[in-house]
């Protein structure tokens, strides 16, 4: 909604406006060439032929009599890669699917912050919600977990101020960026090894809850079958068989879509070389950073945990746990300290 009030506001020419000035026709038609809907930025947005592909069996009908078009669930396209020049990177592209998850509503003062829907609480795992007024300076602004907020939870009044979990989440990086640009061989044999490790588990686990999802989906196809025959035969109502294949829908519908992300996961887990060269490759591009950019953020970073505030010392000292896009906790405490005694040594 944003990006279509930005465009409307910029007077750019709508998608229908651009075809019929270059004489092309549309089936729709907007009286303001100018005005752009939501719905179509998303459309955009979720194109993947701008990656170079050619998509196929989006939708589908049920037979020549019945020509209505259904959507296709995604597990049932067929995609040609490098089947045109792109527009867009894949990487771009799966970087802004996951973005478009985090999705987020404005503060009713308009105001939105480059760390929403990427802060938890480290106690109980829940989001860290954005809280500002019209009358906070920006000093103000802070973050508070979900689930103390909300009262849906037995959470502490976790917050964190935003400038502090600024400067905290650039102060990591810098020392991230700087160790792997410095020590790139190493640090790939140290991320190596724990992430196959890790990797490993990963993927055992993923294969046996999907093997358990498909034969679940094949079960239910069997029953299926058997209900209809039951309907036929008369030995199940008309109004059972509408509520019992309705009920085997809905839970087909949730098993390809589970079945479909544990595949994607293990493809994820399967391409950790690939995933960590990607890393080093984007650390590389931000060496010298001085200022955190919300591109500069989602590029590197996939999730931000605030632990609980240390008092000890009696000054309030906080402390994060930042989960890096692409190959999870780095951990640069250990990093350092192995290069100091190799220094040593």
């Amino acid at each position: 909604m944003q990006i279509a009030k930005a465009l409307t506001t910029a007077k750019v020419p709508n998608p229908s406006a651009y075809k019929n000035a270059h004489g092309l026709t549309t089936r729709h038609f907007d009286s303001d060439p100018y005005h752009w809907n939501a719905n179509t930025v998303v459309h955009i947005l979720e194109r993947r032929e701008y990656t170079g592909c050619t998509v196929n069996f989006k939708t589908y009908t049920n037979s020549t009599w019945d020509k209505k078009q259904r959507d296709n669930p995604e597990e049932n396209w067929a995609v040609f890669e490098n089947a045109h020049p792109e527009i867009i990177s894949p990487e771009v592209f799966e970087k802004v699917q996951e973005i478009r998850k985090q999705r987020h509503r404005r503060t009713r003062t308009g105001k939105s912050s480059m760390f929403s829907g990427l802060v938890y609480c480290e106690d109980c795992g829940a989001k860290m919600r954005y809280c500002t007024t019209k009358d906070f300076e920006k000093r103000q602004d802070h973050f508070v977990c979900g689930s103390y907020r909300s009262n849906t939870g037995n959470c502490t009044a976790r917050f964190i101020r935003a400038v502090v979990l600024e400067q905290l989440v650039l102060n990591n990086l810098q020392v991230v960026i700087s160790y792997v640009t410095a020590h790139e061989n190493y640090f790939r044999q140290v991320m190596t090894e724990k992430m196959s490790l890790k990797s490993a588990e990963i993927v055992k686990s993923a294969k046996r809850k999907l093997a358990q999802k498909e034969k679940r989906l094949a079960e239910l196809d069997r029953l299926f079958i058997k209900i209809y025959e039951d309907n036929v035969s008369a030995k199940l109502s008309d109004e059972r068989f509408a509520m019992m294949s309705e009920q085997y829908e809905d839970e087909q519908a949730q098993l390809r879509k589970d079945i479909s992300e544990l595949q994607t996961k293990i493809a994820e887990q399967e391409r950790q070389t690939e995933n960590l060269e990607l890393f080093i490759k984007r650390a590389r591009k931000y060496e010298g950073l001085t200022e955190l950019t919300p591109y500069a953020l989602r590029e590197l970073v996939k999730a931000i945990y605030v632990e609980n505030p240390d008092k000890s010392s009696g000054k309030r000292k906080q402390k994060i746990r930042i989960q890096y896009d692409l190959i999870g906790f780095i951990p640069i405490n250990e990093l350092l300290q192995a290069e100091k005694q190799r220094e040593t040594a």
